[in-house]
């Protein structure tokens, strides 16, 4: 008989970086927590994560993020005060972001790359499949794909990650993936990877974006996997092993993104997610879509 696979669960963001890219606004203030319209990055990421079914969060974070945590915690005194006032609705936002998931935080204590955030978070997953997704990368929420990852995972096994084609110039900004295709239009299997390579050595220009769906299998390649590109551990090094080798961890799989993605991480896009989400809001959008017109046409 063969046995059901456990739902997943569990949902690991690491958080430790230093924002370096948008100092100085990030000298005392974590990058995630830098608004997008009127909610910090990374509310929009766990709220992805909790769509999902991912209701148990690991945030991997580090020195002056403290932050990061106050956000997702009760504020009492905030609370009382707009509860007296008959502030329902800020009332209301307040208490959105403490009540979306069971958080928990561990210390990436020393800055060694992504692969070892997500080591860093082995004792917390345990054995069972758990969701990576990177700050910097805002999914729409009417686009779910890590949902999709999900489901593929639980079909498949082993580990699936989110690939998104790109301009072949821009292939040596991201991991990327050698594939092949499978009967899903959207599913293909990943055989090689390697992170941001010149373009001329380039398998594909197939990016790897900030979501995957691991095999805990990761944890013991992390664990032997050397420094790589920049002198960090690559969580690209180690699922390049797992698809040269599924007998250390089942297959790799990528799932083919073709909907809508704010890259926060650079400020460019940063500013262009917000003007973007901006237009989206019920509340927001028509004065602002009429405001940004009237600015195009006349002041530009």
């Amino acid at each position: 008989m063969t046995q059901a696979r456990t739902r997943i669960s569990k949902a690991v963001i690491p958080a430790a970086g230093l924002g370096t890219r948008f100092l100085p606004a990030t000298k005392a203030t974590p990058k995630e927590m830098l608004p997008v319209v009127d909610k910090p990055a990374i509310q929009y990421v766990v709220e992805e994560a909790v769509t999902a079914g991912l209701s148990d969060v690991l945030m991997v974070t580090g020195r002056n993020k403290r932050p990061l945590e106050d956000h997702f915690d009760r504020n009492y005194e905030l609370e009382e005060a707009l509860s007296r006032k008959g502030d329902e609705t800020r009332l209301a936002r307040v208490q959105e972001s403490s009540d979306l998931a069971t958080m928990h935080y561990v210390r990436q204590g020393d800055p060694r790359g992504l692969g070892h955030a997500v080591l860093c978070a082995a004792p917390h997953v345990g054995d069972q499949p758990f969701a990576v997704l990177l700050g910097d990368d805002l999914i729409d929420a009417r686009d779910p794909l890590l949902s999709h990852m999900v489901e593929v995972q639980e079909q498949h096994g082993g580990s699936v990650v989110a690939l998104l084609e790109v301009d072949p110039s821009q292939i040596h900004l991201y991991g990327c993936a050698a594939v092949k295709p499978t009967l899903e239009e959207d599913v293909v299997q990943v055989t090689g990877l390697v992170e941001k390579p010149d373009p001329a050595d380039a398998p594909s220009n197939y990016a790897v974006i900030g979501r995957y769906v691991l095999d805990p299998a990761v944890f013991d390649v992390l664990r032997a996997t050397e420094p790589g590109r920049g002198g960090e551990i690559q969580l690209t090094d180690a699922l390049q092993a797992l698809a040269a080798n599924p007998d250390l961890g089942g297959p790799v799989h990528g799932v083919v993104f073709k909907g809508r993605r704010y890259d926060t991480g650079d400020r460019g896009d940063y500013l262009r997610a917000i003007v973007r989400l901006a237009c989206e809001r019920e509340d927001l959008g028509p004065e602002f879509r009429d405001w940004l017109r009237r600015y195009v046409t006349e002041e530009m």
